[in-house]
């Protein structure tokens, strides 16, 4: 078979404008061999449903492999070997057409499954990596404007590290997911070969081993074309696994290579000097637009410079425009107001100036290093770098702005301590990927017409009430309704105490509680509407997970602004891509028989599954101290019985040896006087016996005189 058109691997980082266009014809031949492959499944899923009419589906499989010529793959169309074995297999399938009756576990195994397995994991392998790179891609668009728009005037450090990590994180996530997403569109080259044969193979060994029609001529003519197909998938299965393994090897070594690469600017400038003998150069850069007299805009394109002028193209475009002629033009480094990196190339008449900005100071330094010496025509001359070297002298004194005004813009610059905090809470909204739409509808998860709540608002409830009652007897209150001496005495004995710092986004009723995607929808409809009215402010709270309790602390007055219930949260979840926004559903029963479900959404600083970790923790630490006290109180109760039981025997045995004193005391009574001896003597009792003689006696006389 022919050679198989690849995606190139190595062009993933830099991402150029042509890598996104050829990747575009492989999405286009990938919506193709989706639509041909689900064609194709539900002819092959007639033949196994429909045993009946097997013929009738016998021959729209053959129509259809009859029709692959007819079909527009933009890579693959002319394979004429792949042509042909289609058309001799259709054939086949025609002759087979009389047989109305196939046993159906040799079809499930041997037909139906390899196509289903191609539909259903490998074609949505691949949209699932398209929906991921695009979020990947459109996360470092917005990091790379982040990191674009800081000031020099307002220049913050932490802010900068902020946006660098960003930067970083989102370009290294974007070109993991750019090279797996090549190397399945390289793999589904092969696959769809696969995938097309070999149900079509499995198919005929199962009409051949079931009916063994045909006589020995035709058999062993057929099996013979059966066998050389099933050599050749078998060939270019072993193609592709050779191929996926080298696109493997080449991926693990670019993400060990290209790691320093991910972030805008180098941490060690001395790790990567700059090279001032270039005469080439591309990259995406930031030109500034007029949009008004004294108003600009900032656009970023892909810029390359070819022969001596200087290029530039839009991402979606076939071929880039050009922007101005280098040749004898001049570049000198400026000082923007609002952009840092920036530099400015003016024509050689004086008539266009251009302003750009880079990265990076480094990239900076090279784009005017390679502008100088383009317009100075080196890169006509045959030792180009030798001849670049001579003027790298002047490529210097044009990086290096001038000492004054950076002084006095240092020193004009106001204090941004007031404006982190603000400036934060803002940029964390704006940086949000938009969440993925929730598979169930909206009426099932969430309640119609719900009005949804962007401010923490204390609700009344009997216990404030009744705080406000202590406060108002005690002589102390504060606007906030709660006492003055509010500390938490209900949780004083809580084993968990853990403090997050969170942000309010918004709350609303949700109509169930048992979905796991009612967080997840109600997240997309908060930030949606956020984003429709222009509210970007957002309460900041400190929140207090311990075995009780939720509580959302006022950061400034130390005031509880909510309570929640810890046995009142059904579940808590969060985000599946940004992972600090996090909420949790509150189930309250406000009467007797009325109930409903609000569910919370937050952005926290640190990970949201963190957070739902601990409320987790916290449910389960209290589900074990209510089974051990629980325990306690049963040991106790069995404790008393077992002493209330013996009391019991106590009195009982007390009963029984009071009954045998009196029986032996009656009996000694009943006794006759003490007969003398042999001797004349009588009996002397002691005073013991005489005492309990005489007991016995009257306690006779008075149970006669009682009867």
């Amino acid at each position: 078979m022919p050679g198989i058109e690849k995606l190139p691997i190595e062009e993933t980082l830099e991402d150029s404008p042509q890598t996104r266009s050829l990747l575009g014809v492989f999405e286009e031949d990938t919506a193709a061999i989706s639509n041909y492959c689900s064609q194709l499944y539900q002819a092959m899923q007639r033949i196994y449903d429909a045993q009946n009419e097997l013929s009738a589906a016998t021959h729209l499989t053959s129509r259809l492999l009859k029709e692959y010529d007819k079909q527009r793959f933009p890579l693959g169309g002319d394979d004429e070997v792949m042509s042909s074995t289609l058309q001799q297999f259709a054939k086949v399938i025609d002759e087979l057409s009389s047989c109305h009756a196939v046993l159906s576990t040799q079809l499930a195994d041997a037909m139906m499954f390899p196509i289903t397995q191609f539909k259903e994991r490998d074609l949505k392998e691949i949209l699932t990596l398209k929906e991921v790179f695009q979020i990947a891609s459109d996360d470092h668009d917005t990091a790379i404007n982040r990191y674009s728009r800081l000031s020099k005037k307002r220049d913050n450090d932490k802010m900068r590290a902020e946006a660098v990590e960003d930067v970083y994180t989102s370009r290294k996530k974007q070109h993991q997911t750019m090279m797996h997403y090549f190397c399945s569109l390289n793999t589904l080259q092969y696959k769809k070969k696969t995938a097309l044969l070999e149900p079509l193979l499995g198919y005929m060994q199962a009409q051949i081993s079931f009916f063994k029609l045909g006589s020995e001529n035709l058999t062993q003519q057929w099996e013979d074309f059966l066998g050389t197909i099933g050599t050749s998938v078998q060939n270019v299965r072993r193609e592709m696994e050779e191929e996926v393994g080298q696109m493997q090897q080449t991926i693990q070594q670019m993400e060990m290579s290209c790691d320093p690469l991910y972030a805008p600017c180098d941490p060690d400038p001395a790790h990567s000097p700059v090279c001032r003998n270039l005469t080439r150069k591309q990259g995406y850069l930031h030109i500034r637009n007029k949009t008004g007299l004294v108003s600009s805009s900032w656009e970023r394109q892909y810029f390359f410079t070819q022969g001596g002028n200087l290029m530039q193209q839009g991402r979606g475009e076939v071929a880039g425009g050009l922007v101005t002629d280098l040749d004898n033009s001049s570049v000198m480094a400026v000082d923007s107001d609002d952009r840092r990196f920036c530099f400015q190339v003016t024509s050689f008449d004086g008539k266009k100036v251009v302003t750009l900005q880079a990265e990076s100071r480094k990239d900076c330094e090279e784009w005017i290093s390679t502008i100088n010496n383009i317009s100075k025509r080196i890169y006509l001359s045959e030792n180009a770098e030798e001849l670049a070297a001579r003027v790298n002298q002047s490529a210097i004194e044009a990086v290096t702005p001038s000492p004054s005004f950076q002084q006095r813009h240092e020193s004009m610059r106001p204090s941004s301590k007031g404006r982190a905090g603000r400036a934060s809470s803002i940029s964390s909204v704006g940086s949000e990927p938009s969440p993925a739409l929730s598979v169930l509808s909206l009426d099932a998860l969430v309640a119609p017409d719900t009005p949804i709540q962007f401010d923490i608002i204390s609700p009344v409830s009997e216990e404030n009430s009744g705080q406000n009652k202590t406060a108002a007897q005690s002589g102390r209150s504060n606007p906030f309704g709660e006492s003055g001496d509010s500390t938490s005495e209900d949780n004083e004995d809580s084993i968990l105490h853990q403090l997050f710092i969170v942000r309010f986004l918004g709350s609303m009723e949700v109509r169930t509680t048992e979905s796991a995607d009612v967080i997840s929808e109600t997240m997309r409809q908060i930030l949606a509407a956020r984003a429709i009215h222009n509210i970007f402010r957002m309460t900041e709270s400190h929140l207090l997970v311990t075995c009780d309790c939720l509580k959302l602390i006022d950061p400034q007055t130390q005031v509880t602004r909510l309570r929640f219930p810890l046995s009142s949260v059904v579940q808590c979840s969060s985000h599946q891509d940004n992972k600090r926004l996090f909420g949790f559903v509150l189930h309250s029963v406000s009467g007797r028989s009325d109930s409903r479900a609000v569910c919370y959404i937050f952005e926290s600083n640190n990970d949201g599954e963190k957070i739902c970790d601990s409320i987790g923790l916290a449910k389960q630490i209290a589900f074990h101290s209510e089974m051990d006290r629980k325990a306690v109180e049963k040991r106790k109760e069995q404790d008393k019985a077992k002493e209330k039981q013996q009391e019991e025997l106590s009195k009982q045995k007390q009963i029984e040896k009071d009954l045998e004193e009196q029986s032996r005391l009656i009996a000694a009574s009943s006794r006759p006087a003490n007969p003398p001896t042999s001797d004349g003597q009588f009996l002397v009792l002691s005073n013991s016996q005489s005492e309990d003689s005489d007991a016995g006696e009257e306690g006779k006389k008075k149970g006669e005189s009682e009867a």
